[in-house]
């Protein structure tokens, strides 16, 4: 027993021994493991952020040279921008250069007649001196009365050759201005198309029959006194078959009328109940008929941004005529030829086309307003927010204000081309007879006149004169007092040509 015991004790000895070697080991080995773990681990973060690294690195670039990129690209675009604005001085430069190359040839054109002024009255002076020698040698006056002689002959002398002179350089003005005139209307005419005037003025409401009469009028007048009171038009029922007239100052009055008796002959029940029912119903239908024509127009016109009060009131004009012309077609004519006429000018083109569009904005509410329909019309574009040019321009079409704008001149000139134009309005042969009459008997009211015509419509009329009592500068200055005369005393679209002839013939018979 004690034998045994001795080999366990040594043998378990061995045993704890190895079992704490053993298990140092392991726990090396552990230990060992743990931190290659780790240094894998760390190895991983490591690489992922040079690999992260190089990715942000990478991206910097890019952005790098995309800012570079757009930064040229500004450049270039800067650059262009500059080289534009440098080819537009220097452009401006050479207009400068040839408008002052102008100016100079002009100032020595204008030095020149002033040297030959100067010579001629240098000439005159010496010709003076020798007519006053000659005169005292030859006739024995006296220095007062050969003066007086003398100054007479000159006076006349000087005022015809001023009168020649004046002649001659109103003859070149005149020429110049007419040809820059007739371009420029020329142009602006050939770009615009507008349809001849063709409507009516009257408003006939057709019937099935002449049945319908006596249902228009209803048990003793009721149903077309309803229908007067509440539309504030005269029917008119008449022998004319199969027809009602329509009569009242205010054409949308008439119009609404005219809708709600259509729209009852349709419905075929006339009684006041369903009359009230049909002008309501009428009225709001030609409410926004005067809308959308009032839109239309504005949009034609190319003038956005207007009132809609303005708009409403311009619409107005759909319903309204002057010797046949519709005022909505005249005023959209109007704007566009006054833009047109404005950019051949280098004026500005949107206050001309929204001065033309509204020239006869007080047409639609005259009859409502006192005063002329140029005043009441540019009151009321000033009270919604038109600018005062554009006022101006309704204000003074027809010069009761003066005009003090290229626009407005502007505007009463494309108003003149639209009212004036071939086809542009009709009137009845007894004004067309009176007018004819009126331009005669202004040209037969002077002294001197022989035999006075009117022709081309009325855009002409042609004096013969006497030529014993007007000489060649009394007819330009008669030409000059009828055209006048004319102007001040009479009403006319467009312009009228005044032609003065003297003609002196001599005649004789051989035998």
């Amino acid at each position: 027993m004690p034998e045994a015991l001795i080999l366990v004790i040594p043998i378990g000895l061995i045993a704890l021994i190895g079992g704490a070697v053993g298990g140092a080991w392991i726990q090396q080995r552990i230990e060992y493991r743990r931190a290659a773990g780790a240094e894998m681990k760390a190895s991983r973060i490591l690489g992922e952020a040079e690999r992260r690294q190089k990715e942000l690195l990478l991206e910097a670039k890019e952005e790098a040279i995309r800012l570079r990129s757009q930064a040229e690209g500004e450049l270039r675009d800067r650059r262009s921008e500059v080289q534009r604005l440098e080819r537009r001085l220097i452009h401006k430069e050479e207009n400068l250069d040839r408008k002052l190359e102008s100016l100079e040839r002009r100032e020595r054109s204008l030095t020149n007649k002033e040297r030959h002024l100067d010579d001629a009255r240098s000439k005159l002076t010496d010709l003076e001196q020798q007519r006053r020698q000659e005169i005292e040698r030859l006739a024995s006056l006296t220095t007062q009365e050969a003066r007086e002689v003398l100054l007479a002959e000159i006076e006349h002398e000087v005022r015809d050759e001023a009168n020649r002179r004046m002649r001659e350089i109103e003859a070149e003005l005149k020429e110049e201005a007419e040809q820059r005139a007739r371009d420029i209307l020329s142009t602006a005419m050939q770009r615009l198309s507008s349809d001849v005037i063709s409507e009516a003025t009257v408003s006939v409401v057709p019937l099935p029959s002449d049945d319908m009469k006596g249902r228009i009028i209803g048990r003793e007048g009721r149903n077309i006194r309803t229908l007067e009171h509440l539309t504030g038009v005269d029917v008119i029922i008449d022998d004319t078959p199969d027809a009602v007239t329509l009569s009242t100052f205010d054409p949308v009055r008439r119009e609404v009328a005219r809708v709600a008796l259509t729209k009852l002959i349709s419905d075929g029940r006339i009684h006041p109940a369903r009359i009230e029912d049909m002008v309501e119903k009428a009225q709001k239908e030609v409410d926004a008929t005067i809308r959308e024509a009032g839109e239309q127009a504005v949009v034609e016109a190319g003038v956005p941004g207007l009132h809609p009060e303005i708009v409403k009131a311009l619409g107005r004009l759909k319903y309204r005529y002057s010797y046949g012309q519709n005022q909505l077609k005249h005023a959209v004519e109007t704007a566009r030829i006054a833009g047109m006429l404005a950019d051949e000018l280098g004026a500005d083109a949107n206050v001309a086309r929204r001065g033309g569009l509204l020239h006869d904005l007080g047409k639609a509410i005259d009859h409502e307003v006192e005063g002329t329909h140029s005043l009441i019309g540019a009151e009321m574009a000033r009270r919604y927010g038109v600018s005062e040019a554009v006022a101006h321009c309704i204000e003074s079409h027809h010069e009761e204000t003066e005009p003090n704008s290229v626009e407005a001149v502007v505007t009463i000139i494309a108003d003149a081309i639209s009212g004036s134009r071939p086809g542009a309005r009709r009137e009845s042969l007894e004004q067309y007879i009176k007018r004819l009459r009126s331009l005669e008997e202004v040209g037969n009211g002077f002294d001197g006149v022989e035999k006075c015509y009117a022709i081309q419509a009325g855009r002409e009329i042609r004096i013969i004169v006497k030529p014993e009592d007007i000489d060649d500068l009394g007819a330009m200055r008669l030409a000059k007092d009828i055209s006048k005369k004319i102007e001040e005393t009479l009403e006319y679209p467009g312009q009228i040509k005044v032609t003065v002839i003297r003609e002196k013939r001599a005649v004789e018979y051989a035998k």
